[in-house]
């Protein structure tokens, strides 16, 4: 058996929302906020600094080398517990928004602070959070994973709004700091307090791997399937993050104002809240192999309609809408087959693995779309790539083998 002995299903909800709220409002702070927030940045900084689009996005791609830090971090989670690594990890993060707020101008700064933005993904993302659902729920794991990991979502679709009208009575460092204080002082005293609601016995429970089954990090890494799911990871950030990064540029340059363009911000924020409850639910019913194959055959069809001349501001945003739900659901499945294929023994440092494989891929991708837009003069080419790396993610996702690694 992988998972800890069963929560009766009517208890679980009961015992177990605080978590998942908690998780929704601390990984909804997360670096990955930046990371669909930050073409609302791009444009002052162009305006004062003088850079180029590439330069940003080459140095917001070189700082996921952070991300080689992930798996010590995450084994910190599996040996310290969940609570001293959030704390430690939203601190950070809004410095590094704080220290954005105080750029003078030398892009390796920038690269510099992005870098600090990247380690702290362990307490701000499914890592921590997803080792606390995966113990306290069984049953109901693919909804609440889905739920906690909305938080993301929610806030990509709430926040351009208000981050705009920051930006806009107060300049882009203005943004920085809202973004320093949304997540120091709002997000992580409430996921603070609700993780604590729940008791010490889910602490317990995820800080002894004697108390959980499962298998070592080493023997996940000799499992075929662990670099399986690492490459769909791989694949899926390559398209999506790469092109949430210039999304709004992408909506200036289809003759849309700022305003407008971050509107397509909040379709994408919405398809991951779509994407994340609803396959959520989904994945606890069916085989989750062919949801997972499914959403990401949508995702290409809508990177590809993207590339369809004369799209108007409905069009464009239904089109990133689909585009935009394979990113969504990712962060549901990988910590739900995670936990499903190789136990919550190890389950940081494996998840924490994962993440670097999916993290090169963003990097990738981030570099990739602000070179190839540089270098074509338009998005095409870009686009063409996401659909064919989510269509692969698709085809990895359909043959990946659905039993227990053997501890």
């Amino acid at each position: 058996m992988l998972d800890p002995a069963p929560v009766p299903n009517r208890s679980e909800w009961r015992t177990g929302w605080p978590i998942v709220l908690g998780a929704v409002i601390g990984s909804g702070a997360g670096p990955a906020l930046f990371q669909n927030l930050s073409s609302m940045f791009v444009p002052g900084m162009i305006a004062e600094f003088g850079w180029s689009r590439a330069g940003i996005a080459a140095a917001s791609g070189l700082g996921f080398a952070g991300s080689l830090a992930v798996p010590l971090l995450g084994r910190a989670v599996d040996r310290l517990g969940v609570r001293p690594i959030i704390v430690g990890c939203m601190i950070a993060l809004a410095a590094a928004y704080l220290g954005m707020a105080t750029m003078r101008g030398q892009l390796w700064h920038y690269h510099l602070l992005v870098l600090a933005l990247a380690m702290t993904v362990p307490g701000t993302s499914a890592l921590a959070y997803g080792k606390l659902i995966a113990a306290r729920f069984v049953a109901h794991r693919g909804l609440a994973l889905g739920i906690a990991t909305s938080g993301l979502p929610l806030t990509t679709l709430l926040l351009p709004i208000v981050l705009a009208e920051v930006i806009d009575d107060f300049g882009w460092r203005g943004g920085f700091i809202a973004l320093a204080i949304y997540s120091a002082l709002i997000a992580l005293p409430i996921a603070m307090v609700a993780i604590r609601a729940t008791g010490p016995v889910t602490h317990a429970a995820v800080t002894d791997a004697t108390q959980v089954s499962g298998v070592t990090a080493p023997q996940a890494r000799h499992d075929p399937r662990f670099w399986r799911l690492g490459l769909t990871g791989f694949f899926v950030n390559l398209g999506t993050v790469g092109f949430v990064t210039q999304l709004v540029p992408f909506g200036i340059d289809h003759d849309l104002t700022g305003k407008q363009a971050a509107l397509l911000l909040t379709a994408f924020g919405a398809s991951q809240v779509a994407a994340r409850v609803t396959f959520g639910t989904l994945i606890d019913r069916f085989a989750p192999q062919r949801i997972a194959a499914t959403v990401a055959c949508v995702s290409a069809f809508g990177f590809a309609a993207l590339q369809w001349p004369g799209l108007t501001l409905p069009g464009l945003a239904a089109s990133v809408f689909c585009a935009g739900l394979m990113n969504g659901a990712e962060n549901d499945l990988f910590p739900f087959f995670a936990a499903r294929l190789f136990g919550l023994r190890a389950y940081g440092e494996i998840y924490g693995t994962l993440i670097v494989v999916a993290l090169i891929g963003s990097g990738a991708g981030i570099i990739g779309f602000g070179a190839l837009h540089d270098r074509t003069g338009g998005d095409a080419a870009g686009l063409a790539v996401a659909s064919a790396a989510l269509a692969i993610a698709g085809l990895l996702f359909a043959g990946l083998r659905d039993r227990p690694a053997q501890g």
